[in-house]
Formats: C-alpha cells, sequence, structure tokens
C-alpha cells in the first residue's frame, strides 16, 4: 500500500470530493493562493479555480455562517478554521445555527457543513495558538466531531464528512500533518462511530485522543519491556462514539487510561471515563484515569510548555498506579 503524510492524505479527499460532486467547495483565511497556513490546501485551486478554493476576510464568524447558509441552500461547502483557538468567534454559528437546523425545521433542512479545525500544540505557539477545544463541542445535540489520528483515517473520515448530512467538525493535530502512513488506492470511507483497534493488549487499556495515540502507542512500547501488555484505542469519532469497543477492551483489560492533550478538567476523557464508569465498573481492578494538560493556559516558553503537556512519561505513570 502506498504512503503519504497526514496532510496530503487531507488534500487528495478534498480534490476526490470535489471532482465527485460539484456542490463541494472549500472555503477559509489564505486557503487559496497562499496555499493554506499549514500547506494543506496545496494548489487545489489551480485545478478547481478561486470560485470553489475561495480566500476569505478575517472573520470566522463570518466564514462559517456564509458555510452555514451554503449548506442549507444545497452546497457541501468545507469551512476550514485555521487554528482551533478562532472557533470561539464562530461559536454562535456552529452551536445555535449549524447544530439545530435540522432539529427545529422538523428534518426539512440540513447541514452538509464540514468545518476542518487544526487543534493542539506544536512548539512555543502559546495559549492563543495551542489549545484543543473538542471537549468543548462533544455536548452540543446535532454535532458530529472527528479526531482521526493517521493519514488513512484523515482521508477516509474526511470524505464520510463532506457526503454526510450533517455538520461535521473535523479536528486535525498540527503535529500529525507531517505523519507518513498506509493510505489504500481509490475511493474508501471509514464510518463515524467506528474506534481503530491500534494494539492488543490484556493488562490495560489506553485511548488515546487524536494527536495522543502515537504518544500511546510510544507509552505501550515502553511498558511492554516493564512487562506491562497495554491495548491502545483510537476513537477515531467522538460523536458518535464506539461505546462498544472501548466498553470491551475496558472488560478485558480491567484497568484504563484515557489520554487527550486538551486540559484534563471537563472534555471528551472525562465522558468517556463516565462511560466506562456507569457501565463497565464491575470489571474495573483499578480507577479509571485521565492524563491530559495540566489546568492553566499554554505557555510560550518550550520548558513551561512542555511541563504543562502530556508526554509519554505522564501516561506510563498514570498505568504504574493501577498495579
Amino acid at each position: 500500500m502506498r504512503e503519504m503524510t497526514y496532510a496530503q492524505a487531507i488534500r487528495e479527499a478534498l480534490a476526490e470530493e470535489m471532482r465527485r460532486d460539484k456542490n463541494v467547495f472549500l472555503m477559509g483565511e489564505d486557503i487559496a493562493i497562499f496555499e493554506g497556513a499549514f500547506g494543506v490546501t496545496g494548489n487545489l485551486w489551480k485545478e478547481f479555480g478561486l470560485e470553489r478554493v475561495r480566500d476569505t476576510p478575517i472573520s470566522e464568524a463570518a466564514i462559517v455562517g456564509a458555510g452555514v447558509g451554503a449548506a442549507i441552500m444545497g452546497k457541501r461547502p468545507v469551512v476550514e478554521i485555521m487554528f482551533g483557538d478562532f472557533l470561539p468567534v464562530g461559536m454562535d454559528q456552529i452551536v445555535n445555527q449549524a447544530a439545530k437546523a435540522r432539529y427545529m425545521s422538523g428534518g426539512k433542512v440540513s447541514v452538509p457543513l464540514t468545518i476542518r479545525v487544526t487543534t493542539g500544540a506544536t512548539g512555543a505557539a502559546a495559549g492563543h495558538h495551542s489549545q484543543s477545544f473538542e471537549g468543548w463541542l462533544i455536548g452540543i445535540p446535532g454535532l458530529k466531531i472527528a479526531v482521526p489520528a493517521s493519514p488513512e483515517d484523515a482521508k477516509g473520515l474526511l470524505k464520510t464528512a463532506i457526503r454526510g448530512e450533517d455538520p461535521v467538525i473535523f479536528f486535525e493535530h498540527k503535529r500529525l500533518y507531517g505523519m507518513r502512513g498506509a493510505v489504500p488506492e481509490g475511493d474508501f470511507t471509514i464510518p463515524f462511530g467506528k474506534a481503530r483497534l491500534v494494539r492488543r493488549g490484556k493488562d490495560v487499556t489506553l485511548i488515546g485522543i487524536s494527536g495522543m495515540v502515537p504518544t500511546c502507542l510510544e507509552a505501550a512500547e515502553e511498558l511492554q519491556r516493564e512487562g506491562v501488555d497495554a491495548e491502545v484505542i483510537d476513537p477515531r469519532t467522538l460523536v458518535p462514539l464506539d461505546r462498544d469497543l472501548i466498553l470491551e477492551s475496558a472488560v478485558k483489560t480491567g484497568r484504563v487510561v484515557v489520554v487527550q492533550e486538551a486540559h484534563s478538567r471537563g472534555g471528551a476523557a472525562a465522558e468517556i471515563a463516565a462511560l466506562i464508569a456507569e457501565h463497565a465498573m464491575d470489571w474495573m481492578n483499578a480507577p479509571i484515569l485521565r492524563v491530559g494538560a495540566r489546568n492553566v493556559p499554554i505557555p510560550y516558553s518550550p520548558v513551561l510548555e512542555q511541563e504543562v503537556l502530556p508526554g509519554k512519561e505522564d501516561i506510563i505513570a498514570a498505568v504504574r498506579k493501577l498495579f
């Protein structure tokens, strides 16, 4: 199977869907001639023109609002928010318009809108360009939340998002853009709500979210040298969530650590931990633990940033507490 980077896989998915459906178009800040702040959209504007790869003003409220309107009118816009930290600027359009339109119209209106959002820290980008907001949105009915952690998943889940009838917040971890991995040839999609069993194990379950999946794998390899066999699960999507695989693994190992880069307080890891506590507590041999960033703004200093963000050693330390 051929290999490509996470960013290339996303660009290929966008190109294929734009060729397949003339109603698909892209919209965002500097995504056309500048080719995207992270180079993801590349030279798509040369193939599809500036009408379908549209540079926008610097207003997330306007970008998302225009995307909602276009989706309601039958288009399939893919909106890019350059940094996830800017999501709050468009939050009214996301939470009160995109998420509610189908319900409040009695099913007469759908919003096939995909919002691509970068997430996570990349190193010394400070508090306004390093945050992870996926946990903010999992409690909003009407939204789907994707957190791909491999090139194959990035492509397959993005194609599923674009073809769907509901608004999707598609979180792309900036640190993963350069990751290389196998991606199948031809047209394929990956269903939402189907987690990926990344590594089999019998002693403890590590559930990694987005950029924490590779870190969980690193921790699992080191734990193996200590005689601890760790299973690693990638949820792929947080809404819908693959409850079955998560609970099956929790029951099998009896020990669970949920890992997110977002701050530990609240968020997706807390939701997954609560799910296990409610439905599999009788099989737990130890408390369900969370690993995440410390509850302070992300510092600019690389040394302080490393101290605040979760890493391999934090995961290993959490696992050791369970035995």
